[in-house]
């Protein structure tokens, strides 16, 4: 008796080969408003920066969010569409990485203006499966002149697959990562969620913990990827607060999960400096590298 296979899903380039979004500009008045928050939520003493001060290097990321009517998202919290959304069935978005060049620090409590474009799309075999890199490219603007160029590195893939992850999630277990700057932090839910509010993102794993589970797969509620590149940006902001970041790039790798003792490590090396996020799990859950000017 013969047996019928289904037939292989199409590439995932075959989705995205006509489509070619336009560039957008958004402009932002850069209020003062959430970098005090975002101070407030990590402990700092008070506000790292006031109206006319530079902006933290990733600190925009604050700034020029959308916020689609909740009729628009799909039930991960993701949007279900979007101008630099790829048109993939049952699409999973991951934020992978990102560069930054710095010619010049953006001014708290200036008008912005932002130019996004669409610098890349590029489709690769994983270990889980096909997946498609899509970069979006951000150049920001003050009175005319280029401050900042910003590349985001986001992959997605349709349906979903279950990752290696730890059953539990161990929150006793220290990291030991024997660097000369640390930044320790034990991410509770009440944290995740004024990160989620003050980015707007509305993805459930950082707030729903019986979707996280039941869904995705996961032990515990994710940290937020971004949030894990700030706080290696704190690093230097911190222990070498009078050399100023000319450029910068970051990696994201594995998941860190509410309850975990992390530490942001990572030491200078001439003229720039290397960073990493550990747990006792993993010795690099995400990794950066500072250019200093």
């Amino acid at each position: 008796m013969s047996q019928t296979h289904a037939p292989d899903p199409p590439p995932l380039s075959s989705y995205v080969e006509s489509w070619a979004p336009g560039p957008v500009t958004d402009v932002d008045p850069l209020p003062a408003g959430p970098v005090a928050a975002l101070s407030a939520v990590l402990n700092l003493p008070g506000a790292v920066a006031e109206a006319g001060d530079p902006v933290p290097p990733l600190w925009h990321w604050l700034s020029f969010l959308a916020w689609p009517a909740q009729r628009d998202l799909g039930a991960d919290g993701h949007p279900l569409h979007g101008h630099f959304l790829p048109p993939l069935p049952h699409r999973q978005r991951m934020w992978a990485g990102g560069r930054c060049e710095i010619a010049e620090p953006l001014r708290l409590g200036e008008p912005a203006e932002r130019v996004s474009s669409l610098a890349s799309v590029l489709a690769k075999e994983g270990r889980t499966g096909e997946l498609l890199f899509v970069t979006e490219r951000r150049e920001f603007r003050q009175h005319g002149r280029l401050r900042l160029v910003e590349e985001q590195d986001i992959v997605y893939r349709c349906g979903r697959s279950a990752g290696q992850h730890p059953p539990t999630v161990d929150d006793s277990a220290l990291p030991h990562p024997g660097a000369p700057w640390q930044l320790p932090l034990r991410p509770d839910p009440a944290l995740l969620f004024r990160f989620s509010a003050l980015t707007a993102n509305a993805h459930r794993i950082h707030y729903d913990a019986p979707y996280c589970r039941a869904e995705e797969g996961y032990p515990g509620l994710v940290v937020h990827g971004p949030l894990l590149a700030l706080l290696m940006l704190e690093l230097p902001r911190r222990h070498a607060p009078d050399r100023r970041v000319r450029s910068l790039s970051y990696r994201l790798r594995r998941p860190v999960f509410a309850g975990e003792r992390l530490v942001a490590c990572g030491a200078p090396v001439g003229d720039r400096a290397e960073l990493r996020v550990a747990t006792h799990r993993e010795e690099r859950h995400a990794t950066a590298e500072v250019a200093f000017g």
